[in-house]
């Protein structure tokens, strides 16, 4: 899927070529290959600095010259397979826009959703929660391919947390989606347990387990 969205609908968010492409500066720091078990790392290199750390998705082979794995494990990638979601009262919801970016990018340093940059908020739609003016719930979209829209960087600060503001956020962006016509999926670490059966229950299923990897340039 990495390849498939950086090398189509967000080809002019990316930076690289016909052998490999990574995300902007700013982005979400992934990278993707047309032959993710035979990456060509070194057609990436020119286009990525030393100390930049990369998520990789489904490669497993050595690290290869010039490059260092600093993270493996496993993630389950899910597909909504439930009836569209009732609509809820969302009034309480704000899109986000460019001036939420560094809120957003607090967020998601303090709880860590997984890949996120400054600019990720400029991949799809995001929704946010604000209480007295500090964001404190977010969750919108990443990657997509034809019929295919990612939901992603959900997070909820921990004094926030059981309010079920994650699985409305959740809901809001997976109606409109296939209202839209696209079926939402997201990518959920397997040491997540409990994100993990969150998305079970509100309608979506394992599809395949995968490794990712973080990686970085030497």
């Amino acid at each position: 899927m990495f390849w498939h969205c950086l090398s189509g609908p967000h080809l002019h968010f990316s930076a690289g070529n016909q052998e490999a492409r990574r995300y902007a500066q700013g982005l979400s720091p992934m990278i993707g290959f047309p032959d993710y078990e035979h990456p060509n790392f070194a057609a990436l290199g020119p286009f990525c600095e030393s100390g930049e750390r990369f998520y990789s998705d489904r490669w497993s082979g050595p690290a290869p010259a010039g490059w260092r794995i600093e993270v493996e494990a496993t993630m389950f990638k899910m597909y909504w397979s439930a009836a569209i979601p009732d609509e809820e009262d969302s009034r309480d919801f704000a899109a986000l826009g460019p001036e939420h970016a560094e809120q957003a990018m607090e967020l998601a340093t303090l709880t860590k959703p997984g890949p996120f940059g400054l600019r990720t908020i400029e991949l799809g739609e995001y929704f946010g929660y604000f209480e007295g003016g500090r964001l404190v719930a977010m969750a919108g979209e990443r990657m997509c391919a034809p019929g295919l829209r990612e939901i992603s960087g959900v997070c909820t600060h921990p004094d926030f947390q059981g309010r079920g503001l994650a699985r409305r956020l959740m809901n809001k962006l997976a109606r409109r989606q296939l209202l839209r016509g696209e079926t939402p999926f997201l990518n959920v670490m397997r040491s997540n347990e409990g994100a993990h059966r969150l998305y079970e229950k509100m309608g979506f299923e394992d599809y395949l387990e995968s490794v990712v990897r973080v990686v970085s340039p030497l």
